[in-house]
């Protein structure tokens, strides 16, 4: 019996790396992700009821193996120094399918 190729694909093995409140800041790391060729997926949050925010936070999610380019992407942004990027960097708990 011969063996497919999607046989040894892993699943589940996302990483949460990192979340951010400004919506201009999400479209500049998405922008570097893509032009990087890192695959992502958006999870958003709800905002907490007296935060004052319409928007809830925004956490990047990308496949460990992408994970070390990923974050030295974001990092290259420079704008983690400001508490504008709060890097997670923990495996996703949830299954979304």
């Amino acid at each position: 019996m011969l063996e497919t190729e999607y046989t040894k694909v892993k699943v589940h093995n996302e990483i949460e790396l990192c979340e951010v409140d400004d919506i201009e800041i999400k479209d500049r790391i998405e922008k570097e992700l893509l032009k990087n060729r890192v695959s992502y997926f958006l999870r958003w949050t709800k905002p907490k009821w007296f935060s004052g925010k319409k928007n809830g936070t925004c956490i990047f999610c990308v496949n460990e193996a992408q994970l070390d380019i990923a974050e030295e992407t974001i990092r290259n942004l420079g704008l983690d120094s400001g508490n504008k990027i709060k890097f997670l960097m923990k495996k996703v708990d949830k299954i979304f399918y």
